[in-house]
């Protein structure tokens, strides 16, 4: 059985490709997207802050993860990430930013892990890619799925502010995105 709360200590360090440097200064598009609280959620009509932290795919307990998952830098952490997030979530609303997890799996796949996980946020599916393809975001593909790149996204009132990006160790990524908004 595999702990998907842990992380492996020798995981490989995901690498900075540029990939996210074209999106601080776009607009969020006007798109909306399924959500695990039952409700669509248009991205571009946050007023304040609106954190999106974008993740490959959740691990289901009892399920092996995709051969080769812990080899792929920046694959295996969705989970503590997630968890971060959840521990956090009350720090993140006392500095006006609302708190979306996406990524490329459906909406049903999502519900089990954000129930499981006790996540107080909504989890949004891009199944149809069609944020990543608005906004060019980076991908991988392994066990032939098509799957994001782990990368954090702040948006104020609609545009991009800052990206984290690559994100190491995954579980850092609230305090990065709390440090930016206290920054600010």
């Amino acid at each position: 059985m595999i702990d998907l709360s842990k992380t492996p200590d020798d995981l490989p360090i995901p690498l900075d490709d540029g990939a996210a440097k074209h999106l601080i200064g776009m607009s969020l598009p006007n798109i909306t997207l399924a959500s695990t609280n039952g409700k669509s959620i248009a991205l571009a009509s946050y007023p304040q802050f609106l954190v999106i932290y974008c993740y490959p795919m959740t691990g289901q307990p009892n399920v092996p993860l995709p051969e080769g998952w812990d080899q792929i830098p920046g694959a295996r952490g969705c989970t503590p990430q997630s968890c971060s997030f959840r521990d956090h979530y009350q720090e993140l609303k006392a500095l006006n930013a609302d708190v979306l997890g996406l990524s490329a799996q459906t909406t049903e796949y999502q519900k089990e892990m954000a129930s499981r996980l006790h996540l107080p946020f909504p989890v949004v599916s891009d199944a149809d890619f069609q944020l990543q393809k608005a906004l060019n975001l980076p991908t991988f593909t392994a066990a032939g799925m098509t799957l994001l790149k782990r990368l954090t996204i702040i948006a104020q009132a609609g545009k991009i502010v800052a990206v984290h990006y690559p994100i190491f160790p995954s579980d850092s990524d609230p305090a990065w995105v709390m440090a930016y908004l206290r920054g600010r």
